[in-house]
């Protein structure tokens, strides 16, 4: 079964049950009042700060989208990008073009107009949906992206430069489109989080999306009665790879506009929530919040969430024990995955698996992990190498990029560029990135470790470890410090913390500043370096 004839098979099933709702907290806290007498303001049809959509709905918007698309002319292989902030169009968009057999492009929200031109031309292509957040950039270069033949616009107070997105797919058929699909054909084109240069254009097929959706409903379990929680964005695999478990089952999500804590404990409250998939600054936030006691837990009924997970990044054991603090009953699991392998899942924690907490996991549900050296070898229990992985959602290709794409794709087996270690029971841990490894006087330090060795301090709230030139030694490891609210510490408080570690791994330089992430959640180093003047030698040496 394709991912398409799921979102069909739903919409036969379960037509008029909700589906999707998309909650705004801006929105609602602008006009000041709780959410229910926001539903009942006069002349707000729907209720702007929040939107509700059915299964049937979801089925015909994507639908309309696939016929109006083949009547332009657009079909199998053609690229079709998505420019959106998360809302309730995303996903049926996203449908109706694998609807049509062509490849979906989703595009980061916080890309320059220059990204979105790179973007565009790297992946051939041919049509761009967007919305109004973007009509400043897209005005910007809609004239100097020549494959870019069409452009439809989802929203109010359209530019001249755009066509109606709404007004033309309304007027457009609701029945499925016969367009035969395989396994094997093109999906969609997934960008690389860009954290360690530009963004490479990430292929991967219709097989690739389903192993997704069946990997995740493995892990967590979806059952008609749960109800998700998604925050991060959309055009990630992360996210929507996590949503894709919804889908198999047939079960209910919210796409929540906000991250502030009382706005994710309300919604979780209100909507029923039963699993939520988090970032580290999020949890962070949420416990954080909890001590100061800017939120008190008894005022939200949070019986009903059974799952926490959280993904996209390494994730301290410190921050788990705190949460299983305050949340005990919790189920928890760690995901691991990269875009290159359709996103989370090919390694994870397991719900069963508490006692490893610090680990990546095990491999998910049809993948296989290795942990290998640099001739492609197997190394010993407890050594550190690459860590490797092979399975149904491994991408096909870099799109256009055959010598990157045979770099990294070895005898169907995806090296992840992450180092890591195993130990005796098979449990995987992450190490560092390879390009972010630290080479100090001969030794090999990997931030990670101290990263998460400094985020049990009291004071600290995030921290990112990188290399500064050294001219003795190669390199010193730097530790940026970001202090949480209302908290006070020194260089000295943190050395002396320091201590207790090996001395190589003690970080020889303190800067407290604020630690970037993107959107997904990973510390984006590459700006840390320009702004520190840092450089890996790692890096340096894989880039010559």
């Amino acid at each position: 079964m394709l991912i398409t004839e799921i979102l069909s098979r739903n919409a036969r099933l379960y037509g008029t049950e909700l589906c999707l709702t998309e909650i705004n907290m801006d929105l609602q806290e602008s006009h000041n009042v709780t959410w229910k007498e926001y539903e009942l303001i006069e002349n707000n049809p729907a209720g702007e700060y929040r939107r509700d959509m059915t299964w049937q709905v979801f089925d015909e918007k994507a639908n309309r989208l696939a016929n109006l698309l083949l009547k332009r002319g657009i079909g199998k292989g053609d690229k079709v990008a998505i420019l959106l902030m998360n809302c309730l169009e995303w996903l049926p968009i996203y449908f109706g073009i694998l609807k049509t057999g062509a490849v979906a492009v989703p595009l980061n929200y916080r890309y320059t107009a220059e990204e979105i031109k790179y973007c565009l031309d790297l992946s051939d292509t041919v049509a761009l949906i967007f919305g109004p957040e973007f009509i400043g950039r897209v005005e910007t270069i809609y004239d100097q992206i020549p494959n870019v033949r069409i452009l439809f616009f989802a929203g109010e107070n359209r530019p001249s430069f755009a066509e109606n997105y709404d007004r033309l797919t309304a007027n457009c058929s609701s029945a499925a489109p016969q367009i035969k699909l395989t396994d094997e054909d093109d999906a969609a084109v997934y960008f690389s989080s860009g954290t360690t240069g530009f963004p490479k254009a990430i292929l991967h097929t219709h097989r690739s999306l389903m192993s997704a959706c069946y990997t995740e409903n493995e892990h967590h379990g979806q059952k008609r009665e749960d109800n998700f929680l998604c925050i991060p964005p959309l055009y990630h695999t992360g996210a929507k790879m996590h949503w894709f478990g919804s889908l198999l089952s047939g079960s209910k999500a919210v796409l929540l506009r906000g991250v502030r804590p009382e706005w994710i404990l309300k919604t979780v409250s209100e909507e029923k929530i039963t699993i939520v998939w988090l970032l580290v600054p999020w949890a962070q936030d949420i416990l954080d919040a909890i001590e100061r006691g800017d939120v008190r837990l008894e005022d939200y009924k949070l019986s009903q969430w059974r799952l926490m997970h959280i993904g996209a990044q390494p994730v301290p054991p410190s921050l788990i024990h705190r949460w299983k603090k305050y949340f005990p009953s919790h189920l928890y699991d760690t995901n691991y995955g990269l875009s290159e392998s359709i996103g989370p899942g090919c390694v994870h924690l397991g719900t069963e698996n508490i006692h490893k907490v610090g680990a990546i996991g095990i491999p998910g549900y049809n993948w296989e992990a290795k942990i290998i050296d640099e001739n492609g070898r197997p190394v010993a229990q407890g050594q550190v190498g690459e860590l490797a992985v092979r399975g149904p959602g491994v991408m096909k290709c870099y799109y256009n990029d055959p010598e990157a794409t045979a770099a990294v794709i070895k005898d169907g087996w995806l090296y992840t560029g992450d180092m890591a270690c195993m130990d005796e029971d098979g449990f995987i841990y992450l190490v560092d990135r390879k390009k972010d490894v630290i080479i100090s006087g001969g030794e090999n330090i990997y931030p990670v470790q101290i990263e998460d060795f400094l985020r049990a301090h009291d004071a600290v709230k995030d921290v990112a470890v990188i290399g500064l030139l050294d001219e003795r030694v190669g390199e010193i490891a730097a530790a940026i410090i970001e202090v949480k609210p209302g908290c006070r510490c020194t260089e000295e408080e943190i050395n002396t913390f320091c201590a207790a570690l090996p001395r190589y791994k003690r970080p020889r330089k303190i800067i407290f500043d604020k630690v970037p992430r993107n959107p997904t959640g990973k510390i984006e180093k590459p700006r840390l370096r320009e702004k520190y003047g840092a450089i890996s030698l790692v890096a340096a040496q894989t880039e010559r």
